[in-house]
Parts: C-alpha cells; structure tokens; sequence
C-alpha cells in the first residue's frame, strides 16, 4: 500500500486493512489520507465506500480525521452499529492514540477540559462559554530531544479534540499546520553529514500530522475486545529518525 504526499493510497483490496473480522464487526487499520465517510459525491475513495463493496450493510461506527491513521470500528449489521453507537455515547470505548508533538513535554495524565465550539466546515475553537464539554487525558511515552511521544486519551468524541487540546499546552502535534505545527526534516536534527542533490528540494519525514489511532477497547454482547494497530511507515519512519538523530 502506498501513500504518496497527500493523496488517497492506491488500495488493491479492502481485505488488505482489515486486522478483526467476525460476524458482527470489521475492525481496519486505517491508512492516512483516506476520508472516513464520503466526502463528495463520485470523489475519491472512502472508508465507507470501500467498507459497502465488501460487505454491503457495513456501517462505519466513528470517524478518523482524513490524515490520522489507524483503528476503525465497521458494523457488518443494524444491531451491532446500534449496540456501539451506545457505548459510543456513553463513554464506554475506551480510545488510545498515539501522536508525536513539538517540544519536550512530562506529562503524567494530565487532563485537558477545555469546552469545544465546532464554527463549521471543520473548523473548531476553544470556547469556554459556548463550547461542549470535552475532555482528553495525555501521558509522555517518549522524549526526545525537541519532541515527545504522547499517548493521547480522549473521554469525549469532538471534532480535533486532541489536536486542539494538545494546541493549548503549547504542545502542537508535529505537522498538523492547522494548529501551528511543523514537519520535521532530517536536515533539522541530523546536522551532520545530511546533503541535497542538485535541485533537490528536502521533504518532510513525515508528510502529514503526526496522529495514529493505536488502541480500542470496549465491550459488546458482553465480550470484552481489545485492538491494537501498529504505526504505518511514515508515522513508524519518523520515530526512527528522532531515534536515531534527536535522542
């Protein structure tokens, strides 16, 4: 599977993301750049869209921002979409990402409850007065020296949740330019020896935010589940380099 800049990755089979199938659930990890829902009609490839031609009463139960990576839960029938839309709305699916934010940050559960106002077409704020609650819990796995791996878990489902939450710590997720992130490039923290060929242009290491869905828990007809989904390449190649270069 290929993720080239910011484009939908060429997907041969739908079956090639799917890590749980049962008779009630599909469970993908989703690669970026791949919308969740239908975004336009006849435009590109969605989730949803991919989800039906393979088993035509699928339903997807929540959502991914386009870039973010990672796990999705599928409904493969009525009853079981209903069952998780509740658990859903009752904060009982417990959701684990993972993300890669600018600076060296400790944090030891740490909970962001800044209310959040959605402006529409994907635009939020922080809005103290009118905005929904929302609540995200952030624990440091990892530092680097100029970035930290944070675990990043939300309690509510709002638009962005994490990525302006993290925005309000100072904290903005490698990347995500809509809150003030930057990429990281390899000429920043290898220092030396790094050299361009001629009329080469330097890229990122990693060409969206750095945002991975990692870990799904929850229950249903009374059996416990517990999802985990490891890093796509790019998201896998950037920690490697911070590995290597900025420990």
């Amino acid at each position: 599977m290929k993720t080239i800049g910011g484009r939908v990755p060429k997907i041969q089979q739908f079956a090639e993301l799917i890590i749980h199938e049962d008779d009630d659930l599909i469970v993908i990890n989703k690669p970026p750049f791949l919308a969740s829902l239908d975004e336009r009609e006849g435009g590109e490839a969605s989730v949803l869209r991919l989800a039906k031609k393979y088993h035509a009463d699928a339903q997807v139960c929540h959502r991914l921002d386009k870039e973010t990576s990672g796990l999705l839960l599928i409904a493969k029938n009525p009853e079981t979409y209903r069952l998780i839309s509740i658990e859903f709305e009752r904060r009982r699916v417990t959701k684990i990402y993972h993300a890669v934010i600018e600076g060296t940050h400790v944090f030891e559960d740490l909970l962001v409850d800044l209310p959040i106002l959605n402006l529409g077409n994907k635009n939020v704020t922080i809005d103290r007065a009118n905005g929904k609650r929302a609540e995200t819990f952030f624990r440091s796995l990892r530092y680097f020296k100029h970035y930290t791996l944070v675990e990043c878990r939300p309690v509510t489902g709002r638009m962005h949740q994490i990525r302006i939450h993290l925005a309000t710590q100072h904290a903005a997720i490698v990347g995500d330019s809509l809150y003030r992130g930057k990429p990281v490039y390899l000429s920043q923290i290898k220092k030396r020896g790094f050299t361009l060929g001629k009329n080469q242009e330097e890229q990122p290491i990693m060409k969206r935010f750095a945002l991975h869905a990692r870990e799904l828990k929850f229950t249903l007809n009374d059996k416990e589940f517990h999802f985990e989904a490891p890093y796509p390449k790019d998201f896998a190649t950037l920690l490697r380099q911070l590995e290597k270069f900025d420990d």
